[in-house]
């Protein structure tokens, strides 16, 4: 040991290395699969999402990580049923943007988001874009708005049903232009996109992803896009910030929150995770080929906007009265 006392130290440390890492890799739940556990149907925004991130995850933490679906109740199914599950980490729920409106419209709810979950994180934002039959005369927002205030109450914008995200989208498109629209929901954003393309509805506050091969087309025109900056996949279309309307910005998005009381090191691992698989080429690809960005922030930034964000349509909703049919 006196003739070789810094190979003695560094086999030391080595090895006192490779003794803690089990600890600092602890496995989260023991090791079972984890649930990302959707509260909407296969096929949709949230499950897409679930599917991009559960493989990065699984690889990031060295556990399966299964997509389960749990749709019904406007979230409410999925939200209970990891409400109540243990806050050990291997429960998740991915939501979309209702999560922050469901509070309201559901007065009833057997849990409290704001209190029965711990934010992860918000995974990414997706502008809608306000289109339009294309023969409709505004051009514009400015021209939009002129229309409005000349005939308060008599253009309508479809939506996929009271309280969906093109509902509140318009909603707080009035309150902030201190105009009046008719709002006419559909059973689903199909039939409304038909009709707008058909021309018994002139506008609608589209989802960017599913609207965008028909503004290529010209089945529907674009008008402004509802993010704060202009969105690469639609370059050329302002936002409706940019056309006058100041402070106007709506995203649909994704938050991944786990039971209250999971404990800090779990978090942090599934918070590890998240980022590693939000920061793979693959996953930043996909969603801004859907006309998104990925949620720039970490847990604490995503708890701010989730809050912020279930104030805002809490606010919205009870201006409007809206309830569910």
């Amino acid at each position: 040991m006196s003739r070789h006392p810094l190979a003695f130290i560094a086999s030391l440390c080595a090895a006192l290395s490779l003794a803690a890492a089990p600890a600092a890799h602890a496995e989260i739940a023991g090791g079972k699969p984890i649930a990302l556990v959707v509260s909407y149907p296969a096929g949709g925004g949230a499950d897409l999402m679930a599917r991009l991130i559960a493989p990065k995850m699984a690889e990031a933490l060295g556990q399966t990580v299964l997509v389960e679906n749990r749709p019904g109740g406007g979230g409410q199914i999925a939200g209970a049923y990891v409400a109540k599950a243990a806050p050990d980490g291997a429960t998740l729920l991915l939501d979309a943007s209702n999560y922050a409106v469901t509070p309201s419209l559901y007065p009833r709810m057997t849990y409290d988001p704001a209190k029965a979950f711990t934010p992860i994180a918000v995974l990414a934002l997706f502008p809608n874009v306000l289109v339009a039959y294309p023969p409709f005369p505004a051009a514009s927002v400015k021209d939009l708005l002129d229309q409005a205030k000349a005939a308060p109450g008599k253009i309508a914008y479809a939506s996929s049903g009271n309280g969906s995200a093109q509902h509140l989208a318009g909603a707080l498109f009035e309150d902030m232009a201190k105009v009046t629209l008719l709002h006419v929901p559909y059973r689903g954003g199909g039939p409304a996109l038909a009709d707008v393309m058909g021309g018994q509805v002139p506008l609608f506050f589209a989802n960017l992803a599913s609207s965008f091969g028909l503004i290529q087309t010209g089945k529907l025109r674009a008008i402004a896009v509802t993010s704060r900056t202009r969105t690469p996949a639609l370059p050329n279309v302002p936002t409706i910030e940019e056309a006058g309307l100041k402070g106007y910005e709506v995203y649909e998005w994704n938050p991944l929150v786990a039971p209250a009381g999971i404990s800090a090191d779990t978090r942090r691992q599934l918070v590890a995770a998240v980022n590693r698989a939000m920061s793979s080429k693959e996953v930043q690809d996909r969603i801004r080929s859907l006309g998104g960005e990925p949620f720039t922030g970490g847990p604490e930034a995503a708890a701010k906007f989730l809050q912020e964000q279930q104030v805002l349509w809490q606010g919205v909703v009870r201006e409007h009265n809206i309830k569910l049919e």
